[in-house]
C-alpha cells in the first residue's frame, strides 16, 4: 500500500458514483411522491413528514458522494465515511428488525441491496485508504476555532444520543416524538440524527477546514432541507409532545452553527487566496 500521499482509490470514486443514482431516486420518490411510498418506495411512510426527514438525509448524501467522486484529496472527504457506516449499518439492522412491514416491489429490492452491502464496502474502502492522509493541512487552509469545533461536538453529541435512544427504544420515542412514528419510523428517524454526532466527533481531533468543507457542505443542504420539510408539513408536528420544541431548537441550532462557522471559515479562505497567501504550507513529500 502506497505512503500518506493523500490520493483516493478509483474504488472509491467507483462506490461514490454507484451510490449516488440510489439516494437521487429515492429523494426524489419521498419528496414528490410522500403519499404514495407504500407504491413507489419500499415501505409506506406515515406521516409525510418522516419520509421528507429521509429525504433531507439522502439529499446530504448526494451532496457527499457527488463530492468523494470528484475530489482530488482523501483527508477532504475521510470523516464521513464513519457516519456513512454507521447511518447504513442501522438502517441494515432497522430493515431486518421490520422486514414485515415492507413493501414486495423494485425499491424494496434497491433498498436491501444497497444497505446490505454499503456498510461493508464503505468500511472497508476506509479501512484501505486509513494510511493516506498525510495529517497536515491543503496548500491553502485555515483551522476552525476550538470553542467553534467544541460547540458542534456538543451539538453533535445530543443529536447522537437522541437518536441512539430512538434506536434502541423506538416504542418508547414513538410515544414523545415531535410527529406520529411508528417502530420502523423510529429507527430511521434515529439513525438519520445519528448522522451529525459521528461526523462531528472527528472536530475534535482535527481542526483543518478542507477536511470539514465538504462535509458541512452536505450537513447544511441537509438541514436547509429538513427546516423547508417541517415548514411543508407543519401540520404533522404534534405541539403536545415535550420533542417538539427540542427538535426545532436542535435543527435551530444546528443550522446557525453550521453557518455562522462555514461563513467565517470560507471568508478566511478567500482572503487568504485573494491576498495571495498560503495558510500552511504541506510539507514537502
Amino acid at each position: 500500500m502506497s505512503g500518506p500521499d493523500d490520493g483516493i482509490l478509483p474504488q472509491t470514486r467507483g462506490v461514490a458514483i454507484a451510490i449516488t443514482p440510489f439516494l437521487v431516486i429515492a429523494a426524489f420518490l419521498l419528496f414528490f411522491f410522500p403519499t404514495r411510498t407504500g407504491e413507489l418506495f419500499a415501505w409506506p411512510i406515515d406521516p409525510p413528514l418522516s419520509a421528507f426527514l429521509l429525504a433531507s438525509a439522502y439529499l446530504g448524501g448526494i451532496w457527499f458522494f457527488v463530492g468523494v467522486a470528484r475530489a482530488k484529496e482523501w483527508h477532504r472527504v475521510r470523516h464521513g465515511f464513519p457516519a456513512v457506516v454507521v447511518f447504513a449499518g442501522a438502517l441494515l439492522v432497522a430493515t431486518l428488525l421490520h422486514l414485515d412491514r415492507f413493501s414486495q416491489n423494485v425499491s424494496f429490492a434497491a433498498w436491501i441491496t444497497l444497505y446490505a452491502t454499503t456498510p461493508f464496502v464503505v468500511a472497508a474502502l476506509a479501512f484501505a485508504q486509513r494510511h493516506r492522509d498525510p495529517g497536515s493541512p491543503a496548500d491553502v487552509d485555515v483551522e476552525m476555532p476550538l470553542f467553534a469545533r467544541w460547540g458542534l461536538a456538543l451539538i453533535g453529541g445530543a443529536a447522537f444520543l437522541v437518536g441512539a435512544a430512538m434506536f434502541v427504544f423506538p416504542d418508547a420515542a414513538a410515544g414523545v416524538w415531535a410527529w406520529r412514528l411508528t417502530p420502523l419510523t423510529a429507527q430511521v428517524t434515529g439513525s438519520v440524527l445519528s448522522l451529525t454526532g459521528v461526523v462531528n466527533v472527528a472536530l475534535l481531533v482535527d481542526a483543518r477546514w478542507s477536511a470539514f468543507r465538504l462535509l458541512f457542505g452536505a450537513q447544511l443542504v441537509s438541514l436547509a432541507a429538513i427546516v423547508v420539510s417541517v415548514l411543508a408539513r407543519w401540520s404533522d408536528l404534534l405541539w403536545d409532545r415535550p420533542f417538539t420544541p427540542m427538535f426545532l431548537a436542535l435543527v435551530g441550532a444546528a443550522a446557525l452553527s453550521y453557518g455562522g462557522v462555514t461563513l467565517w471559515c470560507e471568508s478566511r479562505l478567500r482572503a487568504a487566496a485573494r491576498d495571495g497567501r498560503v495558510a500552511r504550507k504541506r510539507p514537502a513529500r
